[in-house]
């Protein structure tokens, strides 16, 4: 099973990267959000997700590892393959899509080509659907926000984690190291990713 990636850039193409770890060079699938952040001849790491069928073995690859949890949950969802989950992520990053899925937008899933608003529709309810199994308590009984549960703001940010898939006590951890005091939901769900990739 393949973890990680990191190497040399060799080659650039749509969605497409190879890079090189020690004299052998990997075919990695990507996003245009993963790919302006490469450069040819020049070190990467990429978080990989392997996509195994009868006749392909194909590697999807990322900067980051919420990029990396947000096309693997989008897999859960039927109908939505490898290729279409790469190209919802090309438009949309992993916390802009947590917050389309939280308010049930299906434009910037649609957005995506071949993407289209059925999909979108089942993405935003499966996603949503899971998180509430996953998260298993309310996002106002997390113990970080108990004393705040007025603040639509910051459970507005919660709820959007839960649909990336971290777990209630990953998401007070991040949200407790810092105090989102005025900040928009947005900004606290990108600080709060940063805090989770750490």
């Amino acid at each position: 099973m393949f973890y990680h990636l990191e190497g040399v850039v060799t080659d650039i193409d749509i969605n497409f990267a190879v890079i090189d770890c020690g004299g052998v060079g990997y075919g990695v699938n990507t996003t245009a959000n993963t790919l302006s952040h490469l450069k040819i001849n020049e070190g990467a790491k990429l978080y990989i997700s392997e996509c195994i069928k009868e006749d392909a073995f194909d590697l999807y690859g990322f900067y980051t590892l919420s990029e990396k949890r947000c096309f693997e949950m989008m897999l859960t969802v039927s109908g939505i393959g490898p290729k279409a989950a790469q190209s919802i992520l090309s438009l949309n990053t992993p916390e802009s899509l947590a917050m389309a899925v939280m308010n049930g937008d299906e434009k910037p899933i649609t957005a995506a080509p071949g993407v289209g608003k059925k999909i979108a529709q089942r993405l935003i309810l499966e996603l949503k659907d899971k998180m509430s199994k996953q998260a298993g308590v309310a996002a106002t009984e997390l113990p970080y926000f108990a004393a705040q549960a007025q603040s639509s703001t910051k459970n507005e940010a919660v709820t959007a984690l839960m649909v990336l898939g971290y777990s209630t006590s990953e998401i007070n951890a991040a949200l407790g190291a810092f105090d989102p005091s005025g900040m928009t939901t947005e900004q606290i769900v990108k600080l709060a990713l940063k805090n989770l990739m750490k």
